[in-house]
């Protein structure tokens, strides 16, 4: 198990255990990572995920907190974080979006109009700047949503948009534990936009197959290392 994975599941049972209820804060940093046995990195890293799925709420200044949800809900939200690593179903989920994407970019280079194209500008320089990870998540859902309707076809445009939330807790744990992730999404963001700016169906249709299948090469590696 990796070391955040760790750290999250620890922070779990102190929940399960009733030793960390909700509307609790948690211990200092130092002392919380003592306690469990863990580096402070990996404690860190596990706040940052768990937070960002609305398990723990850090308030600059005082402190992080559980949150008001009620137990049961706490307890599943972060099962959906942990048991993706355990089920291979998000594959397949990325294997259709592999097919449907691709070819609604190829279509949204053709039909999108100018307008259209340049305000997928703004989402990509957002991406571009020194963004967090929800601020990045969020243009990337926007890009591609924008994308989906610019192919002028409502049902493919719907068909993607029902792939998209199944597939985001891959694209936002990938973003947690690796590294150069927010890199590589921003790099294909723009090389995508520069191809749907230049008209050329064919290289959009190409770097949409890259971006997507970067996300499932990475997800089938820590699937296997699991």
């Amino acid at each position: 198990m990796a070391l955040t994975d760790e750290a999250i599941e620890r922070i779990k049972e102190m929940i399960v255990s009733g030793e960390l209820r909700p509307g609790d804060r948690l211990p200092k940093e130092a002392d919380l990572a003592g306690r469990l046995g863990l580096s402070r990195n990996s404690l860190r890293e596990a706040v940052k995920a768990l937070s960002l799925i609305r398990v723990l709420d850090v308030r600059q200044g005082d402190g992080t907190y559980v949150t008001s949800l009620q137990p049961e809900v706490l307890l599943d939200t972060v099962g959906f974080v942990l048991d993706f690593h355990r089920d291979d179903s998000v594959l397949h989920l990325l294997a259709v979006r592999r097919i449907l994407e691709p070819a609604a970019t190829a279509m949204a280079a053709r039909l999108m109009s100018d307008a259209e194209i340049e305000s997928l500008a703004a989402l990509v320089e957002i991406a571009g700047a020194d963004c967090d990870l929800n601020e990045l998540i969020a243009a990337d859902l926007e890009f591609h949503r924008r994308i989906a309707i610019g192919s002028g076809n409502p049902v493919l445009a719907s068909l993607i948009e029902s792939l998209s939330a199944p597939t985001l807790r891959a694209r936002v744990w990938r973003g947690l534990t690796q590294e150069e992730a927010a890199a590589h999404t921003v790099e294909q963001h723009q090389a995508i936009y520069r191809a749907l700016v230049a008209r050329e169906p064919e290289l959009a249709q190409a770097w949409a197959t890259v971006h997507i299948a970067d996300v499932a090469d990475w997800l089938r590696r820590t699937l296997g290392a699991s």
